[in-house]
């Protein structure tokens, strides 16, 4: 029986905030058994912040978290990585209000991650298993998750660009077969410099440059070295869709399906599936049904 993980010991990075542009650190630090995946700013040290669908404060751009008016922003590359490092408990310390973007994947997360090395916690690893679909729709753009035997994505990414017509626009990872650090975890955020303006004009994008992001314009790639994956920009989308799903509080059994979603819609579903228990069960890694677990239905409380 899988045990769940959390990292080996503390290790610390410094970076921009892609939206802020401010310069700031992070800690990721070991945590007990079913501790979960929580986050901390070192100018609130007492407020903990679960990474909860339930906490979702904002969903401009990237997905951020919040309690008692105490926000994080930025998590969902960082909620990815330890997702594909297999990370269920752990704190995170943050020295502002963001989460610094590094290289704009998940890539250098897993590279911490993986410098310092997992261990084992003392209690079996709890999957999320579905029973049945439920699927969030806004507009044309959707967002589902079905039964599954492992785990599975698949996303459709619908955008008329002549760089972005020229690069794959859906692709299908099943993970039993689909290794995230090698296939996923190094796709970049991306986006088009006509847009930058006016992100910025609204305070998102202000540390957003070639070393955090693929850029691009009217007709080509500006980063020299060109696209990590040929499919990096639908690949971007599952690794986020797998950071914002590891908002459930575990991995999830199942099939994910994504079209033109994005974290807004992504937390939606989330949220969908927090108040619909009857639709899934908790399982342990024998596919045995845990007793001890109670669903989470309505918004809770840091701890």
């Amino acid at each position: 029986m899988m045990l769940q993980r959390t990292i080996f010991r503390t290790v610390n990075a410094i970076g921009i905030g892609v939206h802020t542009g401010k310069r700031t650190r992070i800690s990721i630090r070991p945590a007990a058994a079913n501790f979960g995946i929580q986050f901390v700013r070192d100018d609130y040290p007492n407020t903990f912040i679960r990474a909860s669908g339930w906490h979702v404060s904002d969903t401009t751009l990237s997905t951020s978290i919040a309690y008692n008016d105490v926000e994080i922003s930025t998590i969902e590359h960082l909620m990815s990585a330890l997702w594909g490092m297999n990370i269920d408990n752990a704190i995170v310390h943050v020295g502002g209000e963001e989460v610094p973007i590094l290289d704009g994947s998940a890539g250098q997360f897993v590279e911490l991650i993986d410098m310092v090395g997992t261990r084992e916690c003392s209690a079996p690893r709890r999957y999320l298993k579905l029973k049945r679909e439920i699927k969030v729709i806004q507009g044309d753009a959707m967002a589902a998750v079905r039964p599954y035997d492992g785990f599975k994505v698949a996303y459709s990414y619908v955008y008329n660009h002549p760089v972005f017509n020229r690069c794959p626009k859906y692709v299908e990872l099943d993970f039993s077969d689909t290794s995230y650090v090698e296939d996923v975890s190094r796709a970049r955020s991306f986006g088009l410099v006509s847009e930058l303006k006016m992100a910025q004009s609204v305070n998102r994008c202000l540390g957003s440059s070639l070393e955090n992001a693929v850029g691009i314009d009217e007709s080509k790639i500006l980063n020299p070295e060109g696209l990590r994956y040929p499919d990096e920009f639908v690949k971007h989308k599952i690794l986020d869709a797998i950071g914002d799903l590891y908002l459930l509080g575990m991995p999830v059994l199942g099939e994910f399906e994504g079209y033109k979603s994005g974290h807004a819609l992504n937390n939606r579903l989330v949220r969908a599936v927090l108040r619909t228990p009857e639709a899934w069960t908790v399982v342990n890694s024998e596919g045995e049904e845990v007793s001890d677990y109670t669903p989470v239905v309505r918004p809770v409380q840091a701890q």
